[in-house]
C-alpha cells in the first residue's frame, strides 16, 4: 500500500488559501483594508521566510470571522470558494491527484492552513482526509483565535500524520506502505519531506529547490 501526501497551498493551488481568503475579507469589508492586508501581508512574507509566528497568525487571521454569525461566515466562505479558489483548481494539479487515486493509494492533504478554509479545498480535489490546523472552540462551537492540539507545521504535521495513520488502524506508522511520496513547495516542509520516501519538491521556493538539487530529489512544476 502506497502513501501520498500533499501540501496545499503553492503545491496544489498556485496561490496561499489562508492569504487570499483575507484579500477577499479585505475585498468584502469585513475588516479596515489598509490596516488588515499590511499585516496579512506581513504574515505571508514571514511565512515564506521560515519565520512565522503561527499562534499570531491565527489570532489575526480569525479575527474577522469568527465573532459573526456561523451561517454568515459559511456563507462567505462559500462565495470565496466559488469566486476564488475553484477558478484555481489547475488541471494539472487534478490529474496529479487522481493519478494516486487510480493507483489506490491513501491520500492526505496536510496543510498549515486551517481547517475552515481548507475543508472545502479538499472536497473540490475529492480527498477524503484532510489534517490541518485545528481550531479551539469554546462551549458554544465558536473559534477562540486559538490553536487545538499540536499545529501542521513543521516538524507537527509528522506528529499529526502519525496520529492520523494510528487513527486509521495503521499502529506501526510509515512501515505499513511501501513508498510514501510527500509533494510540497515550502522549506517549512522539510521535515515532512525528509520523513517520505520519495520527497516531491513541487513549485519549491528557492530554498527548497536548493536542497531538492543538493539532495536529487525530484522538482516538480504544475503551473509553469
Amino acid at each position: 500500500m502506497n502513501l501520498t501526501l500533499f501540501d496545499l497551498d503553492g503545491t496544489l493551488i498556485e496561490t496561499d488559501s489562508d492569504h487570499a481568503f483575507g484579500d477577499f475579507l479585505v475585498q468584502n469589508q469585513w475588516v479596515d483594508a489598509v490596516a488588515f492586508k499590511r499585516r496579512n501581508d506581513a504574515f505571508y512574507a514571514d511565512y515564506q521566510a521560515g519565520c512565522l509566528d503561527l499562534p499570531a497568525y491565527v489570532a489575526f487571521a480569525t479575527s474577522a470571522w469568527r465573532q459573526r454569525p456561523w451561517a454568515e461566515s459559511l456563507a462567505l466562505r462559500e462565495r470565496f470558494m466559488q469566486e476564488v479558489m475553484r477558478p484555481a483548481l489547475s488541471e494539472r494539479a487534478r490529474a496529479l491527484v487522481e493519478q494516486h487515486r487510480q493507483a489506490g493509494d491513501l491520500m492526505a492533504i496536510v496543510t498549515a492552513t486551517n481547517e475552515f478554509v481548507t475543508e472545502p479545498i479538499a472536497q473540490a480535489f475529492g480527498i477524503e482526509h484532510l489534517i490541518a490546523l485545528q481550531l479551539e472552540r469554546d462551549a458554544q462551537g465558536q473559534a477562540t483565535g486559538k490553536i487545538r492540539g499540536t499545529p501542521t507545521f513543521r516538524e507537527g504535521k509528522i506528529r499529526r500524520v502519525q496520529d492520523w495513520l494510528s487513527g486509521l488502524g495503521h499502529a506501526q506508522g510509515r512501515e505499513a506502505f511501501d513508498r510514501i511520496t510527500v509533494y510540497s513547495d515550502s522549506i517549512n516542509d522539510l521535515p515532512l519531506l525528509e520523513w517520505a520516501t520519495h520527497p516531491v519538491a513541487t513549485n519549491p521556493a528557492p530554498s527548497l529547490a536548493d536542497v531538492a538539487q543538493q539532495r536529487g530529489w525530484p522538482i516538480l512544476r504544475l503551473f509553469t
